[in-house]
């Protein structure tokens, strides 16, 4: 009767579902938080780092902007590795890699060198975090993919607060004598259990349609970044001779020589890093622009904010730490509300709007904060402020690539996806370097110890600058899609 039954039902058109894949997904959230925690630990942990190996302030500001800008370079081609070498292969060496750097990160002895190794971890970050994506694509059912993308946003919220704790923790216990070292030390435990996982539990996967390495265009990117961050960064303590304008101005020739290159190839039938026919599209340029200014905003103002409380107003580490906590707090509420509560749904693209307003009312409350309590402010004073900027971040974030993205077509998403990735990294290295250029350019030392009143004013200085980004953002926003499509929102 059964063998009867089995032949009279439909054929069951769908795949059976990976026997392993929800202890997989637990080793690419591994992967997730350890890339997460090292994009924050610097910031706070940035002042130890140059008491004990020295440099200038440069090195603070570089710590990050290495880490991202490398991030955003390698995340263009990290995905196209996995097409073309396998998935779990490239998962494996980027964990691999990524433990080896974070090792060369601690033992580092010298500015140069362990910038050099924040550079490495970013590059093996690009290649390990694309991998993990894919693979859930291709190990969940569609009934279950929701609960799988579902689970990053509280694990990605905890980690965002946890990570400047653990960083300030970390850093003060000062277990065995290691300080600040331990911060990257702490990725040999994790990045081991992701390897031992991955050998484990992750399947076998590549795409079918393997796309070429563009190294011409990642060079072009690669070039353009580096003519703009470099002198912006070292800009302040050479003086700002007359090559660093140079410098600058050239990056945009260079990127159009991108955008050119990129649409050459497509021409004669090759793989381009971006499709072409994006660049034409008013709502994706409009969508670049606002990431640019949106995430350059959100990270520099990271940076320019431990700055302040650690060396403006003395703050431990652990103390600059928490003292960000209801930042993060407000961004997982505002997440929450975006899309627990159906905003992202109901509001479209104006959720983007009233978030940057939140953003931009809650900067200028972080202005008056610092003119009302004056030189003793405390972080209780602080955290309403902050809270209320973390909540219109999480507003903006949940829906922000989705509303983008819903302006392509279905054949440009995987090219509109990876840029906008690469974007929102990009931006971080700006924003490190120039509110963290602006922040330092301000603040003065006297001889016993640091004038507060000029960590007061470049604090400020960097919270205008913030709602001028605000700004260029909300105004970029209006170019969007008026809504996400109906499948990224079941996503």
């Amino acid at each position: 009767m059964s063998a009867v039954l089995e032949t009279a039902a439909p054929p069951d058109t769908d795949p059976p579902a990976y026997r392993w894949r929800w202890p997989a997904l637990f080793v690419v959230l591994a992967a997730e938080v350890m890339d997460l925690l090292d994009s924050l630990v610097t910031t706070i942990a940035g002042p130890s780092i140059r008491a004990d190996v020295g440099g200038t302030e440069s090195l603070i500001q570089w710590l990050g902007a290495a880490y991202t800008l490398a991030m955003a370079v390698g995340l263009i081609t990290g995905g196209r590795l996995g097409d073309l070498y396998g998935r779990k292969r490239m998962f494996m060496i980027g964990s691999a890699g990524f433990v080896a750097a974070s090792v060369l990160c601690a033992v580092s002895t010298s500015p140069e060198l362990l910038i050099g190794a924040r550079v490495l971890q970013g590059l093996f970050g690009a290649v390990l975090l694309p991998q993990g994506l894919g693979m859930i694509k291709e190990m969940f059912p569609p009934k279950e993919m929701g609960a799988a993308f579902g689970a990053f946003g509280p694990v990605m919220g905890l980690s965002a607060v946890a990570g400047p704790i653990l960083a300030g923790w970390l850093v003060d216990a000062d277990y065995w004598g290691t300080g600040w070292r331990m911060i990257f030390l702490i990725n040999l435990p994790l990045g081991l259990l992701a390897l031992i996982g991955a050998a484990k539990f992750l399947p076998e996967s590549r795409s079918s349609h393997a796309s070429k390495l563009d190294l011409t265009g990642v060079g072009l990117v690669t070039a353009g970044a580096l003519l703009l961050l470099y002198p912006l960064v070292q800009g302040r303590e050479l003086g700002w001779p007359t090559w660093t304008f140079v410098m600058m101005a050239s990056c945009l020739p260079v990127f159009a020589l991108f955008v050119r290159q990129q649409a050459v190839r497509r021409r004669n039938g090759g793989d381009p890093l971006v499709e072409p026919s994006l660049f034409r599209q008013r709502s994706f340029s409009g969508g670049l622009v606002a990431g640019l200014a949106f995430f350059s905003g959100m990270i520099g103002f990271g940076l320019a904010f431990s700055m302040y409380v650690q060396l403006g107003l003395g703050y431990s580490p652990l103390k600059a730490g928490l003292a960000s906590v209801p930042q993060s707090l407000g961004i997982m509420i505002g997440f929450g509300l975006a899309s627990g509560a159906g905003l992202t749904r109901r509001l479209g693209r104006s959720l983007l709007h009233v978030g940057l307003a939140v953003m931009a009312a809650a900067t200028v409350g972080f202005v008056f904060t610092l003119e009302i309590a004056g030189f003793d402010v405390t972080p209780w004073q602080l955290a309403p402020a902050l809270g209320t900027f973390g909540l219109g971040m999480g507003l903006v974030m949940a829906p922000f690539f989705d509303i983008i993205l819903a302006g392509v077509q279905p054949h440009e998403t995987g090219s509109a996806s990876g840029t906008l990735t690469a974007v929102q990294q990009l931006g971080g290295a700006v924003g490190i370097a120039l509110l963290g250029t602006l922040f330092f350019n301000t603040v003065q030392f006297g001889q016993f110890g640091p004038d507060q009143a000029s960590f007061a004013e470049a604090m400020r200085l960097v919270l205008w600058v913030e709602v001028g980004l605000i700004a260029v953002t909300f105004a970029a926003a209006f170019l969007l899609p008026r809504q996400a499509r109906e499948e990224e929102l079941a996503h």
